[in-house]
């Protein structure tokens, strides 16, 4: 994201970003409905440097990874005051990255559609990120029945 130009954002229907990946791959992500609002809103601001930059930094210029992770923080800590347990958090765009793939998983989102979304060449890569929730793990147990026994084990 630190990347992106305005150029890279397509608005409208099927609105998308295009970004390069790793090993230089072309990606089309889709935007949701309620980010592109957020986003159209956002280029009515006034530009900050040359313009090209779809998130530049006060000066500017291309965020850096620890002007995100500040970001993040500012937030994570203005979050905590509603919900304390946010004090314990350490919230990384790895770890939002993570959520994503998680909540995608829990919603019935095929494993490999996953995969194409967070950019890996095969589901085992994509494996790490998804391991079961206890809530996944209770579901799948509930849907089993136990075995009938003739007596006491």
């Amino acid at each position: 994201m630190t990347g992106l130009k305005r150029e890279d954002l397509v608005l409208g229907t099927g609105g998308h970003v295009r970004v390069l990946g790793k090993g230089r791959k072309e990606r089309c992500t889709p935007i949701a409905k309620c980010v592109l609002a957020v986003l159209k809103a956002w280029l009515r601001e006034p530009k900050r440097g040359d313009g090209t930059v779809l998130f530049p930094s006060a000066k500017g210029e291309r965020l850096s990874v620890h002007g995100v992770q500040y970001l993040l923080n500012k937030h994570r800590m203005a979050a905590a005051k509603g919900c304390p347990s946010l004090n314990q958090k350490r919230v990384t765009v790895h770890r939002l990255r993570h959520t994503m793939a998680m909540d995608l998983l829990q919603q019935g989102v095929d494993r490999s559609v996953i995969a194409l979304w967070l950019g890996h060449e095969s589901v085992e890569t994509t494996q790490i990120y998804l391991d079961a929730t206890l809530t996944m793990k209770e579901q799948a147990l509930a849907k089993t029945s136990p075995p009938h026994h003739a007596g006491p084990l």
